[in-house]
């Protein structure tokens, strides 16, 4: 009890610490939202579970909350109240909550009046549409913040061609396609240095709702530069295939590219500085098999993506909500081939509190 207390009130101190040098931090992110759809079969608007949904409105607009709506099999619509922008549109990254090897991607994401409406598909495997729970976040970025906090993000087409980037740095971001389905992706000067550090999230996107998975196959560093080396795969036949997608990347920093005083993330292919707790720093999270303990971060709302790490075309994703344990997070990954049966393999794990 006495080592949560001290790191509650350590955490208080550096909240009040990161508050103070709000200028610093103020540009990254812009705007930003999560949420967790548990019941995917409603047809009319409803609002999403509040206890797992948060954002930047609730600064002006605390009433208000994030809802979504059923618009066909495996289709859905996540709406984050007034903070659409119509000028840039940010990226997305969505999750299944499924232990049966239900997964799901981005369709599209735009403005809609003064909301901004993510679009979501979900598929069994196979690539057939299926209702399935997920989680999805959405933030937009700009302007240059210290390189201790790193973060940046890029939207890519199937050809290989950027269409947004953002860098914290304010270095660029480049994408490499090598067909099929490879895309080598060298975030800029974001890393630390000499280390491999931070954490990697990579959502497909496919306009047309077509099934698509993309994962990260590689993760290398040089100097502060962060190279990873997307796969995407075509679920009907687990073969690789060009694919949109997008990819972020967060060090000692949330993945919606803030800074709460409660967040974390593990990579279970690595160790070193690929495991941060925001309490604790580097190696206070424990990995058992397909579990993960974040000490002391389950506080307020919360919210959890995965990507998949490795060569092959199996694919992870949360395999149930995570829970709270006296205020540390339990979260379980499920991994599967490609034709939906378990298997061990190793993830890109991210976990926050908007606090």
């Amino acid at each position: 009890m006495r080592r949560r207390l001290l790191a509650v009130a350590t955490a208080m101190v550096t909240a009040a610490l990161l508050l103070t040098s709000a200028p610093a931090q103020a540009a990254t992110p812009d705007r930003w939202g999560f949420a967790y759809v548990k019941d995917p079969t409603v047809t009319v608007w409803n609002t999403l579970p509040t206890t797992y949904q948060w954002g930047s409105w609730k600064t002006f607009a605390p009433a208000a909350w994030a809802d979504g709506i059923k618009v066909a099999t495996g289709r859905y619509l996540v709406r984050f109240p007034q903070i659409g922008v119509a000028s840039a549109r940010g990226i997305p990254h969505v999750t299944a909550v499924a232990a049966d090897g239900r997964f799901c991607e981005a369709v599209r994401w735009n403005i809609s009046g003064v909301d901004e409406v993510v679009d979501v598909q979900c598929f069994k495997p196979g690539g057939v549409p299926a209702d399935t729970p997920f989680t999805v976040l959405w933030t937009l970025s700009s302007g240059v913040v210290p390189a201790a906090n790193a973060y940046a993000s890029v939207q890519v087409t199937s050809p290989g061609a950027i269409v947004q980037q953002y860098n914290s740095t304010g270095g660029p971001v480049t994408v490499a396609p090598s067909s099929p389905g490879y895309y080598t992706v060298r975030f800029t000067g974001v890393g630390g240095a000499g280390v491999q550090a931070g954490d990697i999230q990579v959502t497909a996107v496919q306009p047309n709702a077509q099934a698509r998975r993309c994962k990260v196959a590689r993760w290398v560093w040089s100097g502060t530069d962060v190279t990873a080396l997307v796969a995407c795969y075509n679920p009907l036949t687990g073969a690789l295939m060009d694919s949109e997608f997008v990819a972020s990347f967060h060090r000692q920093r949330a993945v919606t590219a803030n800074v709460p005083a409660y967040f974390g993330y593990v990579a279970n292919a690595f160790t070193g500085q690929t495991n941060f707790n925001s309490v604790y720093g580097f190696g206070a999270n424990s990995i058992g098999g397909m579990m993960i303990k974040y000490p002391d971060l389950h506080q307020k709302e919360t919210h959890s993506q995965v990507t998949a790490y490795g060569d092959t075309s199996n694919y992870c994703g949360l395999e149930q909500l995570w829970s709270d344990v006296g205020g540390t997070a339990l979260v379980t990954i499920a991994c599967f081939t490609n034709a939906g049966a378990p298997v061990a393999d190793r993830y890109l794990s991210t976990f926050t509190s908007r606090i």
